[in-house]
C-alpha cells in the first residue's frame, strides 16, 4: 500500500512537471484566479484610501463645508471602487472564457481524431 502511494505521488509530480514544461495543459486558468484575488486586494486598498481621504477632508476643514465636501469624496471613491470591481471581474472572466474555449476546442479535436481512427 505504501509503495503505491509514493509511486502515485511520484507520478503526479512527474505529470505536473511535464505540464509545466509542455503546453499540453494550459496553466493560465489557475493563474488568472490568483491574479483576480490580488486585483481585488488592490481595489480594497483603494476603497480604504477613499475612506481615509474623505475622513482627511472632513478633519482638515473645521467648518461644516469640510464635512459636506467629505460626503461626495466618499461616495465618488466608493463608486469608483465598485466600478473597478465590476471591470476587473469582467476582465478576468474574459480570459478564463478564452482558455475554456481553448480546452473545448481541444476536446472536440480529440473526439474527431478518435472517430477518424476507428474503421
Amino acid at each position: 500500500m505504501a509503495g503505491t502511494r509514493s509511486s502515485d505521488a511520484k507520478g503526479q509530480g512527474e505529470a505536473l512537471l511535464w505540464d509545466l514544461l509542455t503546453f499540453e495543459r494550459l496553466m493560465t486558468g489557475p493563474v488568472v484566479h490568483l491574479i483576480y484575488w490580488a486585483g481585488l486586494g488592490v481595489i480594497a486598498l483603494a476603497a480604504f484610501s477613499a475612506l481615509g481621504a474623505s475622513i482627511g477632508v472632513a478633519l482638515r476643514e473645521a467648518s461644516i463645508f469640510g464635512k459636506l465636501l467629505a460626503l461626495p469624496v466618499l461616495i465618488a471613491g466608493l463608486l469608483f471602487c465598485a466600478a473597478g470591481v465590476l471591470l476587473w471581474r469582467s476582465f478576468c472572466e474574459f480570459y478564463v472564457a478564452i482558455f475554456r474555449i481553448s480546452d473545448d476546442l481541444r476536446a472536440m479535436r480529440e473526439t474527431v481524431d478518435a472517430e477518424r481512427r476507428q474503421p
